[in-house]
This record gives C-alpha cells, sequence and structure tokens, in this order.
C-alpha cells in the first residue's frame, strides 16, 4: 500500500501559497513526525496526483524539493524513497553520535585515521601542550543509515585513554572518555560554513564547492584540562544546530 495513502494530504487551491510546496510541507512533516519512515517507498507519482488532483508534474516538483533536500531519494529500478529526518543538535555538551541514536538515525563510524602525530602550533595551543609534542589524531566518517553525515577530525593528548579502532567503530568517542572516568564539563565551540573541497566532496557525498557546515570544538573536563580539539564537516541537507535564544534582562 502507499504509505501516503493514510496521511491525509490535502492541498487548498485557493491558498497562495504554491500547490508542490504545499504537498511538499506535509510530506516533510511526515517524515519529520515518524509517519514516514526510513526505506518507505512512495507510491507512483501518477497514482498520487490522481488522488489529489494535481498534474504529474506538480507533484514531481514536491517529490525533487525533497530529494533536494535529503529526505528522499531516487533509486533507479526502486523507486522514491525516504531516506531520513534531518537531525536537529541542540547546542549543548552532546557527541555527534549519542544525537543520532536519540533521533532514531542508526550511527555508523568508519575510522579512516587513528595515528599520533607532532602537534601543530593550533592544536598545542588548544591542548595546551608544547608544539611539536606528540598527540593523538583519529579521523572519522559518521554515517547515518548508511549514508555519509559529518567527518570528523579530532587531535587528543596521548595517554587519556585507549583509542582502539575498533573501540572508536563501535561507539561514540565522549562514551569512550565517560567510561574512562572523564568528566566532561564545558566547551568552546565556533559554528560556520563554507564550499566542500575535493577530498571532503568525495569523502560526504556532495559535489565539490557544496556548502558544508563546520564546527570547531576544545572540549574541557572538570579539572579545566583540554581533552580533545575537534574540526568537523557536516552535510546541510543532513543537519543543522538549534539555538536557544534569550532576551538579556
Amino acid at each position: 500500500m502507499d504509505p501516503t495513502a493514510p496521511l491525509g494530504l490535502r492541498v487548498d487551491r485557493s491558498s497562495p501559497v504554491p500547490l508542490y510546496f504545499q504537498l511538499a510541507q506535509q510530506l516533510e512533516a511526515a517524515i519529520e513526525r515518524g509517519a514516514l519512515t526510513p526505506g518507505s517507498l512512495l507510491g507512483n507519482e501518477i497514482e498520487l496526483a490522481a488522488r489529489l488532483g494535481l498534474s504529474r508534474p506538480t507533484v514531481r516538483q514536491a517529490i525533487q524539493s525533497l530529494v533536494d533536500k535529503g529526505l528522499l531519494v531516487r533509486r533507479r529500478g526502486v523507486g522514491t524513497q525516504v531516506v531520513h529526518s534531518q537531525v536537529k543538535r541542540p547546542l549543548e555538551l552532546s557527541s555527534l553520535y549519542d544525537d543520532l541514536e536519540a533521533a532514531g538515525q542508526r550511527p555508523a563510524t568508519r575510522v579512516l585515521v587513528n595515528t599520533i602525530v607532532p602537534a601543530t602550533a593550533e592544536i598545542a595551543a588548544a591542548l595546551g601542550v608544547t608544539e611539536g609534542h606528540d598527540v593523538h589524531r583519529v579521523e572519522r566518517l559518521r554515517l547515518a543509515h548508511g549514508e555519509p553525515m559529518a567527518y570528523l577530525t579530532n587531535h587528543l593528548p596521548l595517554g587519556l585513554l585507549d583509542l582502539d579502532t575498533a573501540r572508536l567503530e563501535a561507539t561514540g568517542l565522549y562514551r569512550l572518555m565517560r567510561s574512562a572516568g572523564i568528566t566532561l564539563h564545558s566547551a568552546r565551540q565556533s559554528i560556520g560554513a563554507r564550499g566542500a573541497t575535493p577530498a571532503e566532496a568525495d569523502r560526504l557525498a556532495e559535489a565539490e564547492g557544496a556548502p558544508l557546515l563546520t564546527m570547531r570544538r576544545v572540549t574541557f573536563d572538570d579539572t579545566g584540562r583540554a581533552v580533545e580539539q575537534g574540526d568537523h564537516t557536516y552535510r546541510p541537507a543532513r543537519y543543522s544546530f538549534e539555538f536557544q535564544l534569550l532576551v538579556r534582562p
């Protein structure tokens, strides 16, 4: 059965809002609330158009807008499939792995680099070590539902915890820290955006120059010690940060 049939989709022809946009909004809302789950196949565009009294180009435009947002994907020989809802990450000291699990996104990790390197001046300043001092460097590709979500590069002081590759692929970095008795307390973080480099585009299945969200963070434990520095890039169609803003008294 077409999973859109029970959704009660309706369009208002008297509204100034374009019909395709009305349909796209309803489908997106259904994905966000879980009424259309990842992996669901949408029904035939012709049947959906007939049911709503819309033209096929209107339905196609609505679906394409959600494909462009990364919520749907067209698979040859399969059809149009729900991929995921966008993960909205709160601005608090949490890990991407935990946030993905909380959002029902089935996180997975591929460790691409796990090595020891001399600290650059920037990394040394962030971690409170001398320039050239050995630090641990880890690069990971974080996936959700089998699709790339973010590329994570972290530097950590040596001897902080066991950074075994198998453990890093099984769970999140902050969980490993907590299991090692490290109490995370605060972080200094900046968020930005830029175009994808060729390497980033290849890792994240984006076009070269496509916009990426960036996040740089230095995290401290409850003694004030810097325990990790991270440089992360995210696919904006899959990911956003949420802010709560308060009026200053």
